[in-house]
């Protein structure tokens, strides 16, 4: 286990069902195997249901607390899921808006994988940002001033003094769990 992220703190949030399992995982676990202390928050806390691939129910994961009275000042990066049911659901909650929102002004490092992107739309971070996602969410993005879409594995976009990472899908996953990293070790 390596300590090279030991000290920083990366918040996962997600809805409590819709969750594509291996971006919640994968990410987890690589971040706290680099030795980053990482919270997973839903929503409603307690249970939130991953899914294989969006149609499979697949493993309950018991989240670590809800969204609600968490601040970016408490984090140094912010990672958000996939998932389709996630997503939507994700982007229409006040309280994640408000922490995108809240880590791009502070500055941090905002994470966002597959239909992830959905929520920075809402949030309204991303007029000029060049951003990848899952093929899908390309024309949402396009349409919410995005400066381009890209279909690349992971694309990082500084961003008025934050850093965006965006990557397509869970093939894409251990280029965007290094782009975290490296991000936070230059934070």
């Amino acid at each position: 286990m390596s300590n090279e992220l030991n000290g920083k703190k990366v918040l996962i949030i997600t809805s409590n069902t819709g969750i594509e399992r291996d971006e919640l995982l994968k990410p987890l676990e690589a971040l706290k195997g680099m030795g980053a202390a990482v919270t997973h928050a839903t929503i409603k806390g307690g249970a939130a249901q991953t899914f294989l691939h969006d149609t499979d129910k697949d493993t309950s994961v018991t989240s670590d607390t809800r969204l609600t009275g968490l601040s970016a000042d408490q984090f140094d990066a912010l990672v958000i899921p996939g998932g389709t049911v996630n997503a939507d659901t994700l982007r229409q909650d006040a309280d994640a808006q408000r922490l995108v929102n809240e880590f791009a002004k502070a500055g941090k490092t905002v994470a966002a994988i597959c239909h992830g992107p959905w929520l920075l739309i809402d949030a309204g971070v991303i007029t000029g940002k060049t951003l990848t996602s899952y093929p899908s969410v390309r024309i949402d993005l396009l349409n919410a001033k995005a400066a381009d879409w890209v279909d690349a594995q992971v694309k990082e976009c500084p961003a008025n003094g934050w850093t965006l990472i965006t990557s397509r899908n869970p093939d894409d996953l251990p280029a965007f769990n290094a782009a975290i990293g490296k991000s936070l070790q230059a934070a």
